[in-house]
């Protein structure tokens, strides 16, 4: 390939994500975080009392904790201030709860999402999409042969109204309650949007299904929620990707992640994150996973100003497994403080963590995570790898794995390697007729390859070309 077309692929991929629209909302709340702004949005749309009731026990709980400040080498969230975020916006779409069909949406939202490549990737590798829009899903569409065995894959308010006694046993009591955190009271508080995903028994959804989340508005927060059922024995793969343009004011995700893993079911959970610097992303995200069930955790977040997030799963049922794949990439003035946790609470579980993290121009890399294996969980084995790759002097890259043992009979395995990229390296690929810059993403790309190879070949494709973009400086 020229340079004029290498040049021509960096700047289409990079006005991808670096465009920005002239906001049209039909409702726009007032700044901050109130017991009125809530009554309002959930007034906004047309919940059911209780759920009002858990938003404002959540609003609660989000008063009286303290932000979370001494963890060593934590981001700074000085900055985090959500008197200043506003909590929802509703986008000027002509149907609530999103539409089926793209060509009715509106034509601005439409554009965002066609320069995303999201109606290409629905034709090509999905089983259905979700598009949400500052606070709401703007667009859900699932394909019939799915319906018809009776999947459900709708936004999280639709699934309010019309599977409202499976999402009130579910929606924030058994897997992340608002006392969880901070930011999962906060959450619980002024949620809007998500998928719901329901798989009957021993249904195999045979493509992936998707969500796209895209904050377009400065200064907002986006705050959506992922509910997946996953029934006995039944198998799915959903992609989360994200993304938002970079303003000189502060945005904040918050989004919360509930899946429910049943006897001998498998769910893998993807995600491919793309947020500007000036986001920051604390999400809370956890699995229970009952006899027998699997668990996957695959993870690229490549943007943001700070980052914590720690994927967690909950070994519940004897034989139930979990494996994290993550990936974390930062640059100048970012922070990605990331990891995994896993309780083992049953005989015979398993889990697999593997961290890669690279960085670059002073940005900092953390892998934070926990293993817990409890009393009376024998024959339980873990394994965890931490692998960081440093460009520079400047940049730092830690670990900070904890493991909580009190079962004697366990398999227990941890390692961990910094490292900066190698003279010798580079010079054998010059060598081999490379220049630095190619040489340096070639070992990139290999170094992350063993999430690449778990994600459809459209996503392996994007996340590589999106490392290559924050190695080159071209985004945020």
């Amino acid at each position: 390939m020229s340079s004029d077309q290498d040049h021509l692929k960096e700047t289409d991929t990079e006005a991808r994500f670096e465009f920005k629209k002239e906001q049209k909302a039909a409702f726009v709340a007032e700044k901050g975080l109130t017991e009125e702004t809530i009554r309002v949005i959930s007034e906004d749309k047309d919940e059911p009392e209780w759920m009002l009731e858990r938003r404002l026990r959540a609003l609660k709980q989000y008063q009286k904790m303290p932000m979370p400040t001494d963890w060593p080498g934590q981001p700074d969230l000085s900055e985090v201030n959500v008197d200043e975020i506003v909590p929802y916006i509703r986008p000027d779409v002509e149907v609530r709860g999103g539409v089926d069909d793209w060509r009715d949406l509106p034509d601005d939202i439409k554009d965002t999402f066609d320069k995303l490549g999201i109606p290409e990737a629905e034709k090509n590798a999905l089983s259905g999409v979700g598009a949400q829009y500052e606070s709401e899903v703007v667009y859900q569409n699932m394909q019939e042969r799915w319906e018809e065995k009776g999947v459900v894959f709708m936004n999280m308010d639709q699934a309010v109204q019309e599977h409202e006694d499976i999402v009130k046993e579910y929606f924030m009591t058994k897997c992340v309650p608002p006392s969880d955190n901070k930011f999962a009271a906060l959450h619980g508080a002024i949620w809007s949007g998500g998928s719901f995903v329901y798989v009957p028994e021993d249904v195999t959804v045979e493509m992936p299904v998707q969500a796209y989340f895209r904050m377009n508005s400065e200064g907002m927060g986006q705050f959506e929620h992922t509910l997946i059922v996953a029934e006995k024995g039944s198998e799915v793969h959903y992609i989360e990707g994200c993304s938002a343009p970079k303003y000189s004011a502060f945005n904040l995700h918050s989004g919360g992640v509930e899946v429910f893993v049943g006897e001998d079911a498998h769910v893998q959970y993807s995600t491919v994150q793309n947020w500007s610097k000036n986001t920051y992303n604390l999400n809370t995200k956890r699995a229970i996973v009952e006899k027998g069930g699997r668990m996957e955790w695959i993870s690229g977040s490549m943007g943001s100003k700070a980052t914590m997030l720690y994927p967690a799963s909950i070994l519940k049922g004897r034989g139930a497994s979990d494996n994290h794949i993550t990936i974390a990439f930062a640059g100048e003035g970012q922070n990605i403080d990331t990891g995994a946790k896993v309780y083992h609470n049953a005989p015979e579980t398993k889990s697999t963590i593997e961290s890669k993290s690279i960085s670059k121009d002073g940005g900092r890399t953390n892998y934070r995570g926990l293993v817990h294996i409890a009393n009376g969980a024998k024959n339980s084995s873990t394994a965890v790898e931490c692998d960081a790759l440093m460009f520079d002097n400047e940049s730092t890259s830690d670990t900070m794995p904890y493991m909580e043992i009190n079962e004697s009979q366990v398999d227990v395995a941890h390692e961990a390697t910094v490292g900066k990229i190698g003279d010798e390296d580079i010079f054998y690929l010059q060598s081999r007729g490379l220049d630095d810059d190619d040489a340096k993403q070639m070992i990139v790309s290999g170094f992350i390859e063993p999430i690449t190879e778990e994600l459809p070949i459209e996503y392996a494709v994007e996340l590589n070309r999106l490392v290559e973009l924050e190695m080159e400086g071209s985004l945020g």
